[in-house]
């Protein structure tokens, strides 16, 4: 078997120390597990803010929560609306409908299915309060095309980071060039904890200042509750866990891209439609390897009875699930996305993946359009 996702080896190197580590917070008279001023969480967010390049990392409850909280901290309330990526994961727009806005959809660019700059403008309407462009798959998107136009219409940028940890884009790191970025600790994540967890960075104080206040119940340095707000806090042991981990993110990150690298010369000459590998820096953090291919669904079947795991991110354009219907989009709306979800495949990329399991993985995908090439031409 070849899983899609092989954790064990991500913690093995450091797991004995850090359960060692770990053992000194149950001992504390006054446990440090969670709160406002956690120590272990403060100098995880120091570190983090380093790494990246930005003044505030604050440490919230999921990536989910990291996006609500920063459109909450805008302002974002019913009427406004929020431009939005016509694919990806929900919660990019999910957090919109919370607020009582409106997600405005954007169709993607067919090459890096990010939200395509160039269909931006056309969205945008006086009622537009934000902008969310997500780096999927680990891809960066194009924050330059984004950022112009978002500075000529004085828009907020809050850039959803939860697959690209440790991406770049022009050589800063992925979350530190818009007003906000938002990052997911969840375990398949470039950075993932053991648990579930969440980031928000940022350069401004004052929305910094908004943050800290609302994921910890409204409540400010005095303890008194000044606004309504969350009970979103990253815990210790996720704190001192990621803080053990990302020393080797970059690292990490650089398998992955080597993987992404052969996977592609295995892949050339046939009708794979890869994702382009980096020459250099890391403008793709390959959280996902993502193929797109025809028949999609039967090579998956094919796949698994070769006892090799894959997935679909995701098997619909955003506007077409259920819990977004409201907002009466239909097919056709965003044909590059629903061409994208009809065809996308991950395939295995973790760190750690050996080269034979790699070159097996090819080889079946090969062996599946080769059998189909052979089964038309029959026909």
């Amino acid at each position: 078997m070849i899983p899609f996702q092989n954790l064990k080896v991500t913690h093995e190197s450091f797991l004995r120390d850090f359960l060692r580590d770990l053992g000194t917070l149950f001992q504390s008279p006054t446990p440090d597990f969670i709160g406002a001023n956690s120590k272990t969480v403060s100098e995880f967010e120091k570190a983090v803010a380093e790494y990246l390049g930005v003044k505030h990392a604050l440490g919230v409850g999921s990536g989910t929560d990291a996006l609500l909280l920063a459109l909450d901290a805008l302002g974002i309330s019913p009427g406004d609306e929020v431009i939005v990526p016509a694919f990806g994961f929900i919660a990019t727009a999910d957090v919109v409908v919370r607020l009582g806005a409106t997600p405005v959809f954007v169709d993607i660019d067919p090459v890096t299915f990010n939200i395509d700059p160039a269909k931006i403008e056309a969205a945008i309407t006086e009622r537009t309060r934000a902008l969310i462009p997500v780096h999927l798959y680990g891809q960066a998107a194009d924050m330059t095309a984004i950022m112009e136009i978002a500075r000529a219409r004085n828009l907020p940028v809050i850039e959803d980071v939860a697959q690209a940890m440790g991406a770049e884009h022009n050589g800063r790191k992925l979350g530190s060039i818009g007003l906000f970025g938002a990052f997911s600790f969840y375990p398949t994540k470039n950075l993932g904890a053991a648990g579930d967890g969440g980031l928000l960075t940022t350069n401004d104080d004052e929305m910094a200042r908004r943050i800290r206040l609302f994921r910890d119940h409204g409540k400010n340095t005095e303890g008194v509750f000044e606004v309504v707000g969350y009970n979103s806090r990253l815990d210790s042991i996720q704190a001192r866990y990621l803080h053990y981990k990302l020393p080797d993110l970059d690292d990490s990150i650089q398998d992955r891209i080597e993987n992404a690298r052969l996977y592609n010369q295995l892949f050339a000459d046939t009708e794979v439609e890869v994702p382009a590998v980096p020459e250099e820096g890391l403008s793709h953090s390959f959280n996902l390897y993502t193929i797109k291919v025809r028949d999609r669904d039967r090579l998956q079947i094919f796949l698994r009875e070769k006892e090799i795991q894959s997935a679909v991110y995701y098997p619909y354009a955003m506007p077409f699930a259920p819990a977004l219907s409201r907002f009466g989009h239909k097919p056709g709306d965003f044909p590059v996305a629903e061409e994208a979800a009809r065809q996308v495949l991950s395939l295995p990329i973790w760190p750690g993946l050996k080269r034979k399991e790699i070159e097996r993985v090819a080889e079946c995908v090969n062996q599946f359009l080769e059998n189909n090439v052979a089964l038309t031409l029959r026909r």
